[in-house]
């Protein structure tokens, strides 16, 4: 009864402490960004991100449509698909007891496992040969960061353009109020000395 509770705890802590982490903070942006994430297949277009919104597609073959997912596919961790050297490394701890040696011998044995259950997701996490939406987001985040300094240039040409406009129109406006107060008889009599 024991021996099925340890795994069963184990998984549910691992469950709820991995949530906080399973958010990559590269995804989030306090601004109001939203992030439209995608995966398309053969020659399926991407749709154009707009606004606030950035659109990131990851392209996959069109073959893969309608197939299981190739994680799903077989167990990655059978001993057929295990090398050598990762067996006989899994001997190394076999004798293993007490504070953080994940066993169930000895006092604090399974403290040792949330710890390895981790740092192994975060190893098959960055060497997943799958999709890395992470990545496509930040690529697009430069581009738009691109773009946004040229955009910048040029709305400040446009309103240095109309600034000159405006200037040279009042300009005008005065020389000609100057031209028709000159042109003008004076109608009050000069002063005698």
């Amino acid at each position: 009864m024991m021996k099925r509770l340890i795994p069963a705890a184990l998984i549910a802590a691992s469950t709820f402490a991995g949530a906080a982490h399973a958010q990559d903070q590269g995804l989030v942006d306090p601004g109001g960004e939203r992030v439209n994430q995608l995966i398309v297949y053969g020659n399926d277009p991407c749709p154009v991100s707009e606004g606030n919104t950035i659109t990131v597609c990851a392209r996959k073959d069109e073959e893969e449509r309608f197939r299981i997912p190739k994680a799903l596919r077989d167990d990655p961790n059978a001993v057929v698909n295990q090398a050598w050297s990762q067996r006989v490394k899994a001997y190394e701890t076999v004798g293993a007891f007490g504070t953080n040696s994940c066993s169930a011998v000895g006092a604090g044995g399974a403290t040792g496992c949330l710890g390895k259950l981790i740092d192994k997701a975060y190893a098959e996490k960055k060497n997943s040969p799958d999709v890395q939406f992470g990545k496509l987001i930040e690529e697009e985040r430069a581009k738009r960061l691109q773009t946004i300094d040229a955009d910048a240039a040029a709305e400040q040409g446009r309103v240095e353009q109309i600034e000159k406009e405006y200037e040279a129109r009042l300009k005008r406006e005065r020389e000609e109020a100057a031209a028709q107060a000159d042109a003008q008889p004076s109608t009050t009599p000069p002063l005698r000395p």
